[in-house]
Order: C-alpha cells, then sequence, then structure tokens
C-alpha cells in the first residue's frame, strides 16, 4: 500500500489493491469512493469543495 497524498485538502489513500479512498484531512471518510486507480480518486478530489473553506468568508463587494 502507498503512501497517502494530499489533493485539495482531501487524502487519497489505497485501501486494499484495486481499491482508492477520498478521505477528509482527519482522515474520515467522505464518501467518495471506491475507485479502481488513484488517478480517479485524485480527479475527484480536485473538484470537491472543503467544508470549511466558505466559512465567514465574503468578497469585498459583500457586506
Amino acid at each position: 500500500m502507498s503512501e497517502a497524498k494530499i489533493v485539495n485538502g482531501y487524502q487519497i489513500k489505497q485501501v486494499k489493491p484495486g481499491e482508492w479512498r477520498v478521505a477528509g484531512a482527519n482522515g474520515e471518510d467522505v464518501g467518495a469512493g471506491a475507485f479502481p486507480t488513484e488517478a480517479m480518486a485524485i480527479e475527484v478530489a480536485s473538484v470537491l469543495e472543503l467544508e470549511h473553506a466558505s466559512t465567514g468568508r465574503r468578497g469585498k463587494d459583500k457586506r
């Protein structure tokens, strides 16, 4: 098994041969997977949005 990679704040890890999962930074399953290749898991993680990313953030023109 390979070491977990971080993509867009998510862990990409192989749980068994031919099965890759996307997990949160704390290692908790985010419900994405299982994927047959690491590349597929990376692609999914790259478009997922972190829950905390939009919390409390506002653009300059929003009041």
